[in-house]
């Protein structure tokens, strides 16, 4: 294929899953605003108010960050096992797809590429909503490091939800990881509280978790401080998109899960 070919095979699955999130923003991007409101009452303004501090900060101001990326870990993941679960069941369009010359990498691209555009602008949503509770009163240490984390985060996730829905035989199939998997992972991932709050013998079990590394380093982005070195959540993320990538590109260059 030449380079224009590619682009406009790239393109095409993009728009055509951009067109399709604002057309039904109802549930694409409202559930995570009103999710991330409640839990911004809940656990901000009631009981943040009993709390104080969680590491050295408000913590209003403390479980932002893991809040507006739980909001990219959930949306980045379940729009893309979504979106190529729905081209191979529903529509069908997986198969006009398979049989032109584009390559699996560009397969990769393009549905992976819709997550990430859904991941950081539900994250930047939830952002904005928290400057109503925080009163304006986030500052953010790095930009560069904030929005590095945000859109390397929502790419891992779209990998990870890729693989789910080149695997997924139903629509249960596409549930049932985020429910008993992702939800678990995040929740202990350091989203409401810092790892070195927790007493020393549950310490390990968050290091495994890698969401943990990715919080970190998102809080790192607005806070300045970090529970673990910056430098080993980057390598942490870097892994994974490998890792993920290579997963992907192999099921969809052998076909698994693909060929009916």
């Amino acid at each position: 294929m030449t380079p224009y070919q590619l682009w406009t095979s790239f393109y095409t699955m993009l728009r055509k899953d951009v067109v399709r999130m604002f057309r039904i923003w109802v549930q694409t991007f409202l559930p995570s605003v009103i999710t991330s409101t409640l839990y911004f009452v809940v656990f901000g303004t009631v009981l943040g108010s009993r709390i104080g501090t969680m590491g050295g900060v408000k913590y209003m101001e403390f479980v932002v960050p893991g809040l507006v990326m739980l909001a990219i870990v959930t949306t980045s993941y379940a729009n893309t096992s979504f979106t190529f679960f729905s081209s191979k069941f529903f529509a069908r369009s997986i198969d006009e797809i398979l049989v032109s010359p584009t390559p699996p990498w560009l397969m990769i691209a393009g549905f992976v590429s819709g997550g990430i555009v859904r991941g950081v602008l539900v994250g930047s949503i939830v952002l904005a909503v928290s400057l109503f509770f925080t009163g304006l009163g986030i500052s953010i240490h790095s930009l560069l490091i904030m929005l590095g984390f945000a859109v390397l985060t929502s790419l891992v996730f779209a990998l990870a939800g890729l693989v789910n829905g080149i695997y997924a035989k139903s629509i249960d199939g596409i549930n049932i990881v985020p429910t008993f998997i992702l939800t678990p992972l995040v929740y202990l991932g350091g989203v409401f509280y810092s790892v070195h709050s927790l007493p020393a013998a549950w310490q390990p079990v968050v290091y495994i978790n890698p969401i943990f590394y990715l919080i970190n380093g998102f809080r790192y982005g607005f806070m300045g401080v970090a529970d673990i070195p910056i430098a080993v959540s980057l390598a942490v993320l870097a892994a994974l998109v490998v890792l993920l990538v290579g997963i992907n590109w192999y099921l969809i260059r052998t076909g698994l899960g693909l060929k009916q």
